[in-house]
């Protein structure tokens, strides 16, 4: 999620809060308009599930729960109009340099987590390398043969593969797992191009792939920078690419007269 996104939905719960916020006035028929309270306390509920799913989606950490709270009830407390040039002397921090002061933020928790998982991954492969029959590549790819399945093998890149596969993070997560699912392996992770060329039809392994082979300083959904992934496979078919024939050009006969 974009930063300017988090300050949106942000902005849109604290506005949620700050209606919430006055002392309830008018007659008892206009007061009897408001919501009960067990309604209020469910949107209040609400709104901090919304706010940790930014905490935790964006990699905030561990953040100071104090402090997000003085925030919040310094602007639902706040005087004036937000478009007033005086507005923001109210904070001890300007809430214009927010975008910045966050953005900074994230950058080093970024570099910290991609740091820390190459650092884990790295061991992780060195202790996987003095199992029997783990082996690595040159570029870096570990991986342990289970079972080397016959001699028809995936050559190529635009070759097609149908496997069955179970993928996990460090901690023994599954991020993804699929059965009899087939992929040309130019559409994949480095690491698994390279990896399903290592065993043929019906065979089993097992591989380790450093960050820099799989999703990189980046990452994806549900993956940190520099994850090292795990995946067990099983080669069930390959489909070898056959380049399509040009046929010659037909000459042109001359038109009639």
């Amino acid at each position: 999620m974009k930063i300017s996104k988090i300050l949106a939905i942000a902005s849109a719960a604290v506005l949620i809060v700050a209606c919430g916020a006055p002392a309830a006035e008018g007659s008892k028929e206009v007061r009897d308009l408001l919501p009960a309270k067990s309604l209020t306390d469910s949107v209040s509920y609400l709104l901090g599930i919304n706010f940790g799913s930014i905490i935790k989606g964006n990699n905030f950490g561990d953040i100071n729960y104090d402090e997000m709270m003085k925030g919040l009830k310094a602007f639902v407390n706040a005087k004036g109009n937000t478009q007033d040039s005086t507005f923001a002397k109210q904070f001890k921090i300007d809430p214009n340099e927010m975008n910045e002061v966050i953005n900074g933020y994230l950058q080093k928790r970024g570099a910290y987590t991609g740091a820390l998982n190459a650092e884990k991954g790295a061991k992780f492969i060195e202790q996987f390398l003095q199992e029997e029959g783990a082996m690595k590549t040159e570029s870096g790819l570990a991986y342990k043969i289970i079972e080397p399945g016959n001699d028809k093998k995936a050559v190529s890149d635009q070759d097609t593969v149908w496997v069955d596969y179970k993928g996990t993070l460090l901690d023994d997560t599954v991020f993804d797992q699929n059965d009899n699912i087939n992929f040309t392996l130019n559409r994949v992770i480095r690491g698994w191009s390279e990896g399903m060329k290592l065993i043929g039809e019906g065979g089993k392994v097992m591989l380790v792939i450093p960050g820099e082979l799989a999703y990189g300083e980046y990452g994806t959904r549900g993956i940190e920078p520099n994850s090292t992934l795990v995946f067990d496979v099983t080669l069930n078919k390959v489909g070898t690419y056959v380049a399509p024939v040009e046929e010659p050009e037909k000459p042109v006969k001359p038109a009639r007269k």
